[in-house]
């Protein structure tokens, strides 16, 4: 690869880190595309040779935040034990870590809300990701012989992703840290984990 390719290669990948983190922290209305290159280290101007509009470095930015949700979830299930991953996912995911981790985190808790208003590309792509994690969890309930898995699937993603929402909404770390507690437990419960 030559060097200005790389470059060029290099510069698109802190414009999409800098607006995933923007996105998990702010949604999407809250990336502007002057700050978001200032804070990539580039020039305005810059932008356009790396994204032909803003609604398309929003799709990009979210393929780059399920990027980073499928390699914390492969990190936990794809381990070869489909009931220690499962475990260890849970814990992680309802953890004092990520829910203080919004920028690095799993988008879904963060802008699952303000889906419907993303440009619909975004949307097409939240969705994929949505369904990626889905079947990550399906898989592993199919491994440790889980009735229903799709369901199981579907279950639990939605209280992992309403439990660490709920968490985030609360400004007083103890009150924040109970839901996760109790809500990392009945899971793992209702699961047999």
């Amino acid at each position: 690869m030559s060097g200005h390719i790389q470059r060029k290669a290099q510069s698109r990948a802190r414009i999409l880190e800098e607006a995933a983190g923007t996105m998990r922290e702010h949604g999407h209305d809250g990336i502007g595309v002057a700050a978001l290159m200032k804070q990539a280290g580039l020039t305005h101007g810059g932008f356009y040779a790396h994204f032909p509009s803003r609604d398309d470095l929003v799709a990009h930015a979210v393929d780059r935040m399920f990027a980073d949700c499928t390699a914390l979830v492969s990190h936990h299930l794809d381990a070869g034990d489909p009931r220690g991953g499962l475990r260890s996912l849970i814990d992680y995911y309802l953890s004092d870590e990520a829910r203080r981790g919004i920028s690095e985190g799993c988008p879904l808790p963060s802008l699952t809300g303000s889906v419907p208003r993303m440009p619909s590309g975004a949307r097409r792509r939240f969705e994929a990701g949505i369904d990626g994690f889905r079947a990550s969890l399906e898989r592993a309930f199919k491994a440790i012989g889980a009735a229903e898995p799709a369901l199981m699937a579907s279950s639990t993603l939605s209280e992992m992703v309403g439990a660490m929402a709920l968490a985030r909404a609360f400004e007083d770390d103890d009150r924040a840290n109970l839901i996760l507690e109790a809500s990392r437990e009945q899971i793992k419960t209702r699961l047999g984990l």
